[in-house]
């Protein structure tokens, strides 16, 4: 495989819903299950909950052929879904879905996981998109991973989807990731310098018998265990098809550029990890209506102007992979909103008109499952 290719690969979660109340399922029917898998084939895997399913696209060499790949899964799903009175929803939460109703998925794995885990993975009601990047060299994906680490709250503002929790308003356009890093080994990577120190890291977990392998391992960043590739896991799930690639061929040519400049954030340090910390809440709260700390400009910078730079950037490199228009989506999202926006507005608007917030949750979910299979 050759490295300039940079293959990618999406992943995206989603709530299974019943049809006409749009409320999340408890228990996933075997039938259902079995249908979808025998239109998807193994493209499709349920997930840790029973009202969760996960997508998987082939990996793709063109970010047009990867888009057309997750229509197609979406619309698959959705034509099965319709037949036994479900939809499907792509968002980080529902809106008013409740972890305390949550049924777990019978599988080993998940549940040496709720062992573990407790209460926190009856919480994990949550969904996320994953990009994968290919990157033969192991060493290669640590440096990468390391060095860019301060463009990780870029991708946590674009994809914000997760504003409501348990019915109401988080007062964060990305709650997800407040809920997720309630689990061990999430959030931001450490600095390690070589796959050496990574895998010292996860042999030493695994020698104590606290993880089974790095698979247990959940940072918004990882070199994937099964793949050759360098793993994006901090976006929220995208409710539209055109954020979710666009957000990915961004990511495709951030690791292209990185690669391609070894000297790019070579000297990045634990400041810079500390400020990625604090970019990365600011991004959970505020969205693409916030700033960053700048260490370099001693400001705070706006979301915006920090996406149109990497635009500008990461032009050559997008251009060289065939992502330029996904790229330039970017402005598309900035300028109409994420899906977190979009729900806000609607809530708000059928709060106005209707004065209550039964039906203005019900109006968010609407649009959800409108928009998630479109």
């Amino acid at each position: 495989m050759a490295t300039e290719e940079y293959r990618i690969g999406i992943e995206e979660e989603y709530f299974i819903i019943e049809g006409e109340t749009k409320s999340a399922v408890r228990r996933m029917p075997a039938a259902f299950m079995d249908q979808v898998k025998g239109a998807l084939g193994g493209a499709v895997t349920g997930e840790m909950l029973q009202s969760q399913i996960e997508v998987m696209t082939a990996p793709h060499i063109s970010a047009g052929e990867a888009r057309r790949e997750l229509h197609g899964l979406r619309r698959g799903l959705s034509e099965v879904a319709g037949g036994f009175d479900l939809a499907f929803l792509a968002a980080g939460t529902h809106p008013t879905a409740s972890w305390q109703t949550g049924k777990r998925t019978p599988t080993q794995r998940y549940d040496g996981l709720m062992h573990d885990l407790q209460m926190l993975g009856e919480r994990n009601m949550l969904c996320g998109m994953h990009v994968h990047v290919e990157l033969p060299d192991a060493d290669l994906r640590i440096d990468v991973m390391r060095r860019i680490l301060p463009y990780l709250p870029v991708f946590v503002a674009l994809s914000t989807s997760s504003p409501f929790w348990e019915s109401k308003r988080t007062g964060l356009m990305g709650y997800r990731l407040a809920a997720y890093d309630e689990l061990p080994r999430t959030g931001l990577p450490e600095l390690f310098e070589s796959a050496k120190d990574y895998r010292d890291y996860i042999d030493a977990l695994v020698a104590a018998r606290a993880i089974r392998d790095s698979s247990y391992v959940w940072w918004t960043i990882r070199p994937s265990e099964k793949h050759p590739t360098l793993e994006l896991r901090a976006p929220d799930s995208c409710t539209r098809v055109e954020d979710s690639v666009a957000i990915a061929a961004l990511y495709r040519a951030l690791v292209r550029h990185l690669v391609r400049d070894r000297k790019l954030n070579a000297g990045i340090d634990a400041v810079d990890r500390a400020i990625a910390v604090e970019n990365k809440w600011r991004a959970q709260r505020y969205g693409i209506h916030g700033s960053f700390v700048d260490r370099d400009a001693r400001e705070a910078v706006p979301v915006a102007q920090v996406v149109e730079a990497l635009i500008d950037r990461l032009h050559d490199d997008a251009e060289a992979l065939g992502g330029l228009d996904e790229l330039n989506h970017l402005r598309t999202i900035i300028s109409g909103g994420t899906s977190a926006d979009i729900q806000i507005a609607v809530y708000q608007e059928a709060a106005h008109r209707t004065g209550n917030r039964s039906e203005a949750l019900n109006a968010v979910k609407t649009w959800l499952a409108h928009a998630s299979a479109q």
